[in-house]
């Protein structure tokens, strides 16, 4: 009598449907980050108490969040779209109420549900998920509308959010629904007149800077410190021992850095504690300082990988959800990037956000996670559609 012999399988064979499949050049972007990251924060967070090992677990959790997400289709990613929305929008609303809101420095952005946390953040990938699905919905029948719509539907928690408020962080949900609409099919017609207003704007703001930035004169639509904050990007000097402090230093160690830096752990404007936040928000003028301009290529190289590696995931993504999506996340992180180095060089405004995967921050990490497994997902999906 015949018997039937079953051949064990390998780890490797059971681990290959779990690994199969993730992008190379993505996770190798990833990787780069990473390590720049950990050199940087040990540099100017060693002296900060636990700062390095903290920032070091939160990165690991990020990657973690990275590996899970990576395994959800993107079938199920748009499931999830509409509760994920429901949920951060419930979220924000509940950050307003006296009982649950919880307030530092004058913001209430935290909810107190046992645990702190900040719903805020929850909608940098709840927003570009749901106006992904709603554009999936209409695809090949989309009418004026439905922009409409997808407009309305930004707008609410971005108010929500401002109102806290988080001008920093309102800028990115914004930045990253707007991605979804323009990918969407938003005609060039309404973005370059929106274009040319931004720019006539600017220019006038800086030719009329003196009489603009006179302490009488009120700006409609901002708050006092945010008009306060873009006249002090426009000169510094106003305000010494202020906000203009912070891009102040900032440009002073960066120009100290010169080409090469002053080198590891040898930067006097960081470890003097001359640079605030050095090891959040001004991590970059920190990193310039000690690796100079050599090293600044460097990381916005290692940027500019990781953001034409999205977008040519989002490129090749099968579906009208994938692509948007992808392609929200992508340059989504270019935001982050611009307007964290911008603000240090001190040609943006002092605005909260941080240096993707850089700077030093747990939920922030925690999403920026989310966001690389959403693109690993996508990549992955195609992957496995064509093995």
């Amino acid at each position: 009598m015949n018997s039937v012999v079953f051949e064990r399988p390998s780890l490797r064979q059971r681990l290959a449907p779990v690994f199969g499949g993730f992008d190379g050049p993505l996770a190798l972007a990833v990787a780069l980050l990473a390590a720049i990251s950990l050199v940087t924060m040990y540099s100017a967070g060693f002296d900060q108490g636990t700062r390095f090992a903290d920032h070091g677990r939160n990165m690991a959790i990020a990657l973690v969040v990275l590996f899970v997400a990576a395994q959800v289709s993107p079938h199920k990613l748009q499931r999830l779209a509409v509760p994920l929305y429901v949920v951060g929008v419930v979220l924000l609303v509940a950050t307003a109420l006296p009982a649950l809101g919880v307030t530092k420095k004058g913001a209430t952005r935290w909810l107190n549900v046992g645990i702190v946390i900040q719903p805020s953040e929850v909608m940098k990938i709840a927003m570009p998920l749901m106006l992904a699905w709603w554009f999936q919905k209409r695809e090949g029948q989309l009418r004026a509308l439905d922009f409409v719509v997808a407009g309305l539907l930004l707008l609410m928690p971005a108010a929500l959010i401002i109102k806290q408020p988080d001008l920093g962080t309102a800028l990115l949900v914004l930045a990253a629904g707007l991605y979804v609409i323009f990918f969407a099919g938003l005609s060039w017609r309404l973005v370059v007149p929106a274009l040319v207003l931004a720019a006539a704007a600017i220019v006038t703001l800086v030719l009329a800077q003196d009489r603009l930035c006179d302490p009488d004169v009120h700006w409609p639509l901002l708050r006092e410190y945010q008009r306060h904050r873009i006249c002090t990007l426009l000169d510094p000097s106003t305000d010494p021992l202020g906000k203009g402090f912070h891009i102040i230093q900032g440009m002073i160690a960066i120009g100290s850095g010169g080409i090469g830096g002053k080198g590891f752990m040898q930067g006097t404007q960081t470890h003097l504690e001359f640079i605030p936040e050095h090891t959040t928000d001004f991590i970059f003028a920190a990193f310039g300082e000690e690796f100079g301009l050599v090293g600044a290529l460097v990381l916005i190289a290692a940027f500019t990988f990781l953001i034409v590696r999205g977008l040519i995931i989002a490129a090749e993504a099968p579906t009208v959800f994938s692509r948007l999506l992808a392609g929200a996340v992508t340059m989504s992180f270019f935001t982050y990037a611009f307007v964290n180095m911008g603000m240090v060089i001190g040609i943006l405004p002092v605005v909260g956000v941080p240096l993707p995967f850089v700077s030093y921050g747990g939920t922030a990490m925690v999403s920026i996670g989310l966001g690389l497994g959403i693109l690993m997902s996508i990549a992955r999906s195609k992957r496995l559609m064509q093995s």
